[in-house]
């Protein structure tokens, strides 16, 4: 039986493109819901989203997804979080205030830093500070997609297994247990961010 995907539908943006894109990576499986039920039977927990960070706080916490998504993360289901889904991983968020995030990892989203256009948009190339499965097959230095103008500086960088630069070093992806995030857009990202969602679907087909 083919594992199911599911990509959490909380009313921020780009979701069936995320869809799309694991449909041309071959994935099988993958549905778009809001009902925590569906999530929490799923195999594989998928996270994307534009958009403010308050805004998306307050509609997983409004639907009860937020704890689906902790409870699945600390079962061992394996997560992905694609750009404000990964953002929303950190323990705070500091977008026109302080808005408490998931705190799945430990550490804040905060704005880029001066000295740069922001938002960060375009092609930008990432290196790998360690391995991960999640970047299987994928040259380091493979250039990613963006579109954003905060970043997540975790507690521990040790979790950081993807680093771009845009005007500082940032972690362009995480990945802890069973728990992965890009701050790219793998499904606007070209065959390198097609193979970053077919990875995905082996990691959920195999386990986290």
């Amino acid at each position: 039986m083919t594992p199911r995907i599911a990509i959490i539908d909380y009313k921020m943006g780009n979701l069936r493109s995320v869809q799309k894109g694991f449909e041309h990576a071959g994935v099988e499986g993958v549905v778009v819901s809001d009902d925590p039920a569906a999530v929490r039977a799923a195999d594989g927990i998928v996270l994307p989203g534009v958009g403010a960070f308050r805004d998306a706080a307050h509609n997983l916490r409004g639907s009860g997804l937020d704890s689906v998504i902790t409870e699945r993360v600390a079962a061992g289901t394996p997560f992905l979080g694609i750009c404000l889904g990964m953002q929303l991983l950190a323990s705070v968020g500091l977008e026109d205030g302080e808005w408490e995030g998931l705190d799945i990892v430990s550490g804040r989203c905060e704005r880029i830093p001066g000295g740069v256009k922001v938002p960060h948009i375009g092609w930008n190339t990432v290196d790998y500070p360690r391995p991960s499965r999640l970047f299987a097959g994928i040259e380091e230095g493979s250039a990613f997609y963006f579109v954003h103008s905060y970043r997540v500086v975790p507690a521990d960088s040790s979790c950081i297994i993807g680093s771009t630069v845009y005007g500082v070093p940032f972690a362009a992806a995480l990945g802890t247990g069973n728990v992965y995030a890009v701050q790219f857009h793998p499904e606007k990202s070209s065959a390198t961010g097609l193979a970053v969602l077919a990875n995905f679907g082996r990691i959920v087909q195999e386990g986290a």
